[in-house]
């Protein structure tokens, strides 16, 4: 729902590839790079991920960054980087979810986003007070087992975007 009112007024080929494309083209330059880097520090002994190994999966991206020049400048980067997607997942979830109590309205009041936005962090902040990294090894535990049967919703949807496709009348080329 907020990518789709983000997009309002794009063409599918504007939204395929600004939210298809060029995130994975994103991803895969990052993956590759700082990925060879971790292999190569890894494979040299370089830093604490060469001389330990994986021994700490949160922490390895900064370990790598540890034992490479300017390591304090990509480690805030890097954790910039993390708060700004976690901060952008947040409020885009709290608009969805205000929209929906709001029985679809796109400009419900600002105090019921408020509201909740703070339930949301609430939660949030709960959930690792209370059970700490069990706790959150649980919820990405049942995220990832609803994640298979929603797969087939998503293929379901995909055939029927394409059925719908081919109803609508295609548009003459501009002269």
């Amino acid at each position: 729902m907020f990518i789709a009112r983000v997009s309002k007024g794009r063409t599918i080929r504007e939204f395929i590839t600004a939210v298809l494309l060029v995130p994975t083209c994103v991803t895969i330059i990052w993956m590759s790079i700082y990925g060879g880097i971790a292999i190569e520090q890894v494979v040299q002994g370089i830093g604490a991920l060469g001389k330990d190994g994986l021994t700490d999966v949160p922490l390895a991206m900064f370990q790598m960054f540890d034992a490479m020049p300017f390591g304090a400048v990509l480690s805030v980067i890097a954790i910039v980087l993390v708060l700004v997607f976690f901060i952008t997942s947040s409020d885009s979830g709290s608009l969805v979810i205000d929209s929906i109590t709001a029985g679809g309205k796109i400009d419900a009041p600002v105090p019921q986003r408020i509201f909740w936005a703070s339930t949301e962090g609430a939660i949030a902040a709960a959930l690792l007070w209370i059970g700490g990294t069990e706790a959150i090894q649980a919820l990405q535990a049942g995220a990832i087992s609803t994640g298979l049967p929603f797969t087939f919703v998503l293929l379901a949807m995909c055939v029927s975007l394409l059925m719908g496709l081919r109803t609508e009348p295609k548009p003459a080329l501009a002269k």
